[in-house]
Formats: structure tokens, sequence, C-alpha cells
């Protein structure tokens, strides 16, 4: 039995349909309640439903043999996990923006208001940029618009947001996608069924790409 852990929401469904589109569907998980667990027995696969930022947690502990995370997630903490396939889904990227007209004076401290700030520091490090971090987590756009920050590090998917509030985006810091992740120890005594999973689900990434060439 392979246990996977599934973030809700959106992603998750979609998540949840390549497996399913893979050949490791689980009826149950369509059935109207609120379980969280769910087992196909013939197809010897588990899933539960957690908090997108808590996947990568059930992975690397072990409470889950595989998982789906986001990058953003995955470089802001570093779990010890293998990360074994990019499912080209959910994609968006972590970025820098700020109000328009924004410019930076390299001689004074850059504040930055952010939820991620593992990946702004390391960011700002790698250009030897003093930054002060202001830790938020939610509304990140109103940070600069009064005053509270010069610049904002998140995730942008339209940009949608920030054009309402009249924010621009200044630099791209990376891509984000959702990954599959597998727990070390469970890919070590499990590796033959993982890797028949992670092969399924790279056939079906293949194929959702070649259908739209």
């Amino acid at each position: 039995m392979i246990s996977v852990a599934l973030p809700k929401g959106r992603l998750g469904e979609k998540v949840y349909a390549m497996f399913e589109a893979s050949g490791y569907d689980c009826p149950a998980i369509h059935e109207n309640n609120r379980k969280l667990i769910f087992e196909n027995q013939e197809n010897g696969i588990r899933y539960f439903w957690v908090k997108p930022s808590d996947v990568a947690i059930y992975v690397e502990r072990g409470a889950a043999d595989l998982g789906v995370a986001g990058k953003d997630i995955l470089l802001e903490y570093s779990p010890e996990i293998y990360e074994l396939l990019d499912l080209q889904i959910g994609k968006c990227r972590m970025a820098v923006a700020g109000k328009r007209g924004f410019r930076d004076h390299r001689q004074k401290t850059l504040r930055v208001a952010t939820k991620f700030p593992n990946i702004a520091r390391t960011y700002y490090q790698k250009q030897c940029r003093n930054i002060d971090i202001i830790k938020l987590n939610g509304s990140i756009e109103l940070a600069p618009i009064l005053g509270l920050s010069d610049v904002i590090v998140d995730i942008v998917e339209t940009g949608t947001t920030l054009r309402e509030n009249d924010l621009v985006e200044l630099e791209t810091i990376v891509p984000i996608s959702a990954r599959l992740i597998a727990n070390h120890a469970s890919f070590r005594f499990k590796m033959e069924q993982i890797r028949q999973v992670a092969t399924a689900l790279h056939t079906c990434v293949q194929q959702k790409a070649s259908a739209k060439k």
C-alpha cells in the first residue's frame, strides 16, 4: 500500500485527476462526505487530504510515502525528501513586486515583506543586498502601499492582484509548479511501487504536453 498526501483545494483536485488518469483511481474520494482518508485495496493506494503547506511534513516524517507539494514550499522549508517529478500543474512564479516607479537605492537597506523569508533571504544574499525581512502571513500587497515595506516577495500567477493595487512585478525569482515528492525510507523500501507510480504520472504529464501542441 502506497500512502499519498494530497493538497486540499483546486490543486489537489487536479493532482488526484492525474493519479486517476494514471490508473490509481479511488472511487471513494468522490463520495460526498467529510472523510480525510480514502483507500483502494485493489490498486494498493491510500490518499489523504492535508493543508498544502503541510504535505512535505507528512512525507518527510513518514506519515505518507508520496505527496505533491509546490516548489515554493520545498524551497522555503527545505524538507528532507526526494523530489521525483515536475507535474507541470499549479504553475506560477515567485517574484519581487513593488509600487509603480519604484527604484532601488542600494545604499539603503531594502525592506522586504513576504510569507517566504528563506526564499527572499537566499535571493538577496546572492545579490549581496542588505535587506530587512518583514514576515507577514497574508495581504502581502498592502505592505508597500502602506509604506511598511519597499517591495514584496510573493507568488504571482496572473498578476491581476498586483495590477488592481497599482503594483508591478519587478523581478522573477523562480518558476513554481507542483512536484511529486517521496519519503527517503519509503523510496528505499518501496522503490518498485513508487517508481511505477512516478512512471505512470510522467507518462500522464507527457501526454498532456503533447495534447497542447
